[in-house]
């Protein structure tokens, strides 16, 4: 028999072993190349910070609607009550007529009927002079009155015009401008003398005596809260219904 042939292997080569340590040189620049990626932090806010002011005061007030009705009305009167007191305090102060006693009086009005400061008493008024029945001025601020007098009704202020004519004058006039107040006639000037509203006038560079155009707002008290002299007709109407809801 032949004899085999011894086959002839061939060594297998292997790769040498990386020194411990040490890296590829590819490897080690691809690694290089990568960074690690920054982890971000999570932040966590308590349940109350999450809830907006906004958001906090509404579910508080609802809540106080639903459990403290009567608080809310308390609290709301005695702010109202600030705002007043620090109008009244601030009135005197500008107002030389605020807290001093309205003048006693009593005066026939366009219905021949008489009034008086003690049939007024226990009720807030309203004092206007005006210099004459019928004329530009003293119809237009009337007339403001008669416009706005439901919200005179609202104040709860009685409205009383006071003028030097006659009560047959003032039922003239009131009629034909449908007037709804009433109008006192002071022939002798003696209301108007009381509240220092007769006096020296200018007209076209002529002086002569007449009814300065005033109003006087008179509280439940029967005293002045507030005065107006040298009343300018437009805006004094708002003027009065104003100061009426802070100072009464």
């Amino acid at each position: 028999m032949a004899a085999k042939k011894k086959s002839k292997a061939k060594p297998v080569q292997t790769k040498p072993k990386a020194k411990a340590g040490k890296q590829p040189a590819k490897k080690a620049r691809a690694e290089a190349k990568v960074k690690p990626a920054k982890a971000k932090a999570k932040v966590t806010l308590p349940a109350k910070l999450k809830k907006t002011p906004a958001k906090t005061a509404a579910k508080v007030e609802a809540k106080m609607k639903a459990t403290s009705p009567k608080l809310l009305k308390v609290i709301k009167r005695a702010a109202q009550k600030v705002v007043k007191v620090a109008a009244q305090a601030t009135a005197k102060l500008m107002d030389a007529d605020a807290g001093k006693p309205a003048p006693e009086f009593e005066l026939t009005d366009e219905k021949g009927e008489n009034v008086s400061s003690s049939t007024l008493a226990g009720k807030p008024y309203l004092l206007y002079f005006y210099p004459k029945d019928d004329t530009p001025g003293c119809t237009k601020e009337a007339c403001d009155i008669r416009d706005n007098f439901g919200r005179f009704g609202q104040q709860g202020l009685r409205v009383l015009g006071v003028s030097p004519d006659s009560t047959a004058s003032h039922a003239k006039f009131g009629k034909k401008y449908g007037l709804p107040f009433t109008l006192l006639s002071d022939p002798e000037k003696s209301l108007a003398n009381a509240y220092g509203v007769w006096g020296m006038k200018q007209n076209y560079g002529k002086e002569y005596m007449g009814i300065i155009r005033s109003t006087f707002l008179v509280g439940a008290d029967g005293l002045i809260k507030k005065s107006y002299r040298g009343v300018k007709v437009d805006g004094h109407v708002d003027a009065i219904l104003q100061d009426a809801q802070a100072l009464l």
